[in-house]
C-alpha cells in the first residue's frame, strides 16, 4: 500500500491519480477530512499533529508521501509544521515505511544563483527558516540510515484545478476575469515554474524507483525559463488576445502588507522576483530521460481549456 499524507491539495490529488495510473490501486488517502480521489482509494481521517494518529495513518504502508501543506501563515507554520513532520518521521520509522518528502524552495537563497540540489540553505524570513529545518530533519534521518527517505523539491507552481501560487493568482485568475495581469517587481527576470501535474508524476516516479532514495531531486521544469514578459506573450498567443499587465513595485506590496495579512506573508518571497530564479533539473533529466515534461505552451493551453469548460 502507498499512502498520501495531505492529499486534499492539487499535488496530492494528482499524485493519487498518477499512482493509480501507473503503479498501484492500493492507495490510502490521509487528511483531516479525507476523501477519495480514485474510486479504489481507502480513506483515513487523521490530524498528524497527534503522534498516535500519525502512526495509525502510516500503518501497513510501503511508501508514505508527505505532500501536506499549511496556509501561508508564519505563526501556524512555527506551531505545527515541524511537529507534524516529526510525527510523520516517527510513524514511518515505527512502521518501516519509506518516506517521500515533497519540498519547496523557500530555504534557498533568493538571488541570481542557479539552484541545484547542492545549493546551500540561506532562508529569508520565518517560513523559509521552517522549511530549512524540515528539510534538514529529513536529511539527518537519511544520513543516519534510520529512515529510507527521498526529497522531491519543486519551484513555484503553475497549473490547473486547485493549483495555488503567485503566478496562478496574479496571471491566470486575472485572465479568467478579464482583468489586467499583475507581475511582481520585474517582468524581465527569468523564472522556472513547474506544471503541477508534472510535479506529482515525477514524485510518483521517484517514490517507485528504489535507487532514487537517500537523495534530493529537483523535479522537472520547462527549461526555457521564460521571463514573465515572455510568459505573458506566449499566453496572449494561446488565448488569441493581447493580455496586458502591470509590474507591481516593491513599495506597493510593502504598503499592502500593513493592511492585508496575505501580502504581509508574501514579503519574504519577494526578493526572488528581483533576480533571475533558475531551477536546475538536470539530475532528474539524466536519470529519467523518457519522462515527458509539459512545456509552457501545452500547460497554458490546458489552463485555457479548463477555464472555458468552467464558464
Amino acid at each position: 500500500m502507498q499512502t498520501i499524507l495531505g492529499a486534499s491539495g492539487q499535488i496530492g490529488e494528482e499524485l493519487a491519480r498518477e499512482l493509480k495510473r501507473n503503479f498501484t490501486s492500493d492507495i490510502r488517502i490521509v487528511s483531516r477530512k479525507a476523501q477519495k480521489v480514485n474510486d479504489t482509494d481507502t480513506v483515513f481521517s487523521a490530524d498528524l499533529i497527534n503522534r498516535e494518529e500519525a502512526v495509525e495513518a502510516v500503518k501497513g504502508s510501503e511508501i508514505a508521501y508527505f505532500t501536506l501543506g499549511l496556509p501561508m501563515d508564519s505563526d501556524l507554520w512555527e506551531k505545527q509544521f515541524l511537529l507534524i513532520l516529526k510525527n510523520t518521521i516517527e510513524a514511518c520509522k515505527i512502521n518501516k515505511t519509506k518516506l517521500v518528502f515533497f519540498d519547496n524552495t523557500y530555504m534557498y537563497p533568493q538571488d541570481n544563483r542557479v539552484l541545484t540540489e547542492d545549493t546551500v540553505f540561506e532562508p529569508v524570513g520565518r517560513k523559509g527558516k521552517i522549511r530549512k529545518e524540515m528539510a534538514e530533519m529529513v536529511l539527518s534521518e537519511m544520513q543516519s540510515g534510520q529512515l529510507e527517505a527521498v526529497i522531491c523539491r519543486a519551484p513555484e507552481f503553475y497549473g490547473p484545478d486547485k493549483t495555488q501560487s503567485i503566478t496562478n493568482t496574479l496571471i491566470f485568475k486575472a485572465v479568467k476575469e478579464h482583468k489586467k495581469l499583475k507581475v511582481p517587481l520585474s517582468a524581465t527576470k527569468k523564472r522556472s515554474l513547474i506544471w503541477t501535474p508534472d510535479a506529482s508524476r515525477a514524485t510518483a516516479l521517484i517514490g517507485n524507483t528504489p535507487d532514487a532514495f537517500y537523495q534530493t531531486w529537483h523535479l522537472p521544469v520547462d527549461e526555457s525559463h521564460l521571463s514573465y514578459k515572455e510568459f505573458i506573450a506566449l499566453a496572449s498567443n494561446v488565448y488569441g488576445r493581447e493580455l496586458k499587465y502591470a509590474v507591481i513595485p516593491k513599495f506597493v506590496f510593502k504598503i499592502g502588507s500593513l493592511f492585508n495579512k496575505r501580502m504581509k506573508e508574501l514579503q519574504e518571497l519577494l526578493p526572488r522576483y528581483e533576480h533571475d530564479n533558475i531551477f536546475d533539473d538536470s539530475k532528474f533529466r539524466k536519470r529519467f530521460p523518457d519522462f515527458e515534461i509539459t512545456n509552457y505552451k501545452k500547460g497554458i493551453e490546458r489552463i485555457k481549456e479548463e477555464q472555458e469548460i468552467s464558464k
